[in-house]
């Protein structure tokens, strides 16, 4: 048996998570040299070396199959800042997701995702999940910030804490090939998050 024949036949034998990092890297690979338009279930499978079988049995279409990349490769949460300063945490966390956000493959995958994200509920639906992890971060951020005493302990709730992801997330959507400033950072940090939560 030639060398290639038996990496096809090994290629071939992939199952159960193997396989699907397999697939999730094509994905990724595809992405990166030929962006989210041109991305297909057939060029991932084929430069995954299987079949498309593989792909649709775990993610129905390109999005789901794209987004789940995203979450498997870039989503993946990152230390929280803990400096004992709220201005100082919230920017860090922010400057981490805007770089996430900002870098050329994931903000392909995010735009590609979220123009087809109405047209298929169960995507939807992994977006909703994702975004339900934002709260957590921020809640662990704000309630340090309350321990310290350096702020107001009724402002310790979900949808006051996820302020400053959510619009920048509106900032993103809105500008989608723009750079994400520092200087917006700040803005929606001191304009708008601080005097809502600051004793």
């Amino acid at each position: 048996m030639s060398k290639t024949s038996k990496e096809e036949d090994k290629r071939s034998r992939r199952r159960g998570a193997e396989l699907e990092e397999a697939l999730l890297q094509a994905t990724l690979d595809e992405l990166a040299g030929s962006g989210y338009a041109r991305l297909t279930i057939d060029r991932v499978a084929q430069r995954a070396g299987t079949n498309k079988t593989a792909i649709y049995r775990r993610w129905p279409n390109r999005a789901t199959l794209a987004f789940a990349a995203y979450r498997h490769f870039v989503a993946r949460p990152a230390a929280l800042p803990d400096t004992g300063d709220l201005r100082t945490d919230v920017l860090e966390l922010l400057r981490g997701t805007t770089a996430r956000m900002g870098s050329p493959v994931s903000g392909e995958i995010l735009r590609g995702v979220m123009s087809e994200m109405h047209a298929h509920p169960e995507l939807l639906q992994h977006i909703r999940e994702e975004l339900a992890q934002e709260p957590g971060a921020m809640m662990t951020i704000l309630g340090r910030a309350v321990a310290r005493g350096e702020a107001r302990p009724d402002a310790l709730r979900p949808r006051v804490a996820t302020v400053p992801v959510v619009l920048l997330r509106q900032e993103y959507q809105m500008n989608p090939g723009a750079d994400i400033s520092d200087d917006v950072l700040m803005e929606l940090v001191d304009q708008v998050f601080l005097p809502m939560v600051k004793l």
